[in-house]
């Protein structure tokens, strides 16, 4: 993610391994991660069959990595969850998840920004967006993303993006009501004064007044359709069109490989970012 100044890097993998796994206490849930850069799985009971794979490559920003993921299945009440997110690093009270999801994955993303900022002295000032899906038996998709982090279905071929990207000029009214500004300078991206890219992030001491930590979540049923879905981090999306990245492993049926295929087309396009790429891939 593009802004002026990083967190260090043991504050970024402080925070991001703490984020998740508040995020998914928020939702009711437990989980747990793995720091490594390559690596792939499938599910072991899901009516349907589910595998993923998973790439990160470090930027060329000359600050340490700050992109983290999570990828696992857990059981929980007889049923089999696919838990996959990208954390892409820059310096209460509990719906049940089964009878309201869309509300329990919303007030995760508020218990885990709240659990940032409040210990923001031993995590250290920075943030973060996400992007988070959970596949429940293989049957539904559950997205959810604050930033500018990105989930891509593949779907009959064609690239569908299922997420939103918080870019401030589309939020330049709540940002200014919240006593912020937007600015674009010369050969720059609008930025909330004048720092961060995104109107929506986890964390950010200095903007915690300005920035949202509201997602937008959206279910998908998963049918026959439905070939894969693509959660990536902006280092990936700043040089790749959704459809370009749909079309370029379509072909490939391992998940990670086609993980790190994308990785190091962004890199041979000149991405300067941390690139972090899950694949999901149904039947």
């Amino acid at each position: 993610m593009s802004r002026q100044s990083v967190a260090s890097e043991a504050g970024a993998s402080h925070f991001t391994t703490s984020s998740f796994h508040k995020f998914m206490c928020g939702a009711c849930l437990n989980s747990s991660s793995s720091p490594d850069s390559s690596g792939k799985g499938k599910s072991k009971s899901s009516i349907k069959k589910l595998s993923h794979g998973f790439h990160l490559v470090e930027g060329k920003c000359g600050h340490a990595m700050e992109d983290y993921h999570v990828s696992e299945y857990r059981k929980k009440k007889n049923h089999e969850l696919g838990l996959f997110a990208i954390f892409d690093g820059h310096l209460g009270n509990r719906p049940n998840f089964w009878k309201d999801p869309a509300t329990a994955i919303k007030n995760a993303y508020r218990s885990t920004n709240h659990f940032i900022l409040e210990n923001s002295m031993e995590l250290g000032p920075g943030g973060s967006t996400a992007v988070t899906a959970i596949v429940i038996d293989g049957k539904g998709l559950w997205v959810a993303n604050i930033g500018d982090s990105r989930a891509v279905v593949c779907e009959g071929g064609l690239a569908i993006q299922l997420t939103v990207d918080h870019e401030p000029h589309t939020e330049r009214k709540r940002i200014e009501k919240q006593g912020g500004f937007v600015i674009t300078l010369p050969g720059d991206v609008p930025r909330v004064n004048g720092q961060l890219a995104v109107a929506r992030a986890f964390g950010d001491q200095c903007l915690r007044a300005q920035l949202s930590s509201e997602p937008d979540v959206r279910y998908e049923p998963i049918d026959s359709t439905m070939d894969f879905v693509i959660l990536a981090s902006d280092g990936l999306w700043k040089v790749m069109k959704n459809q370009e990245a749909v079309d370029l492993v379509k072909p490939i049926k391992d998940p990670r490989a086609a993980a790190k295929r994308l990785t190091a087309e962004a890199l041979a396009r000149k991405s300067k970012d941390d690139i972090s790429c899950i694949v999901i891939r149904f039947g």
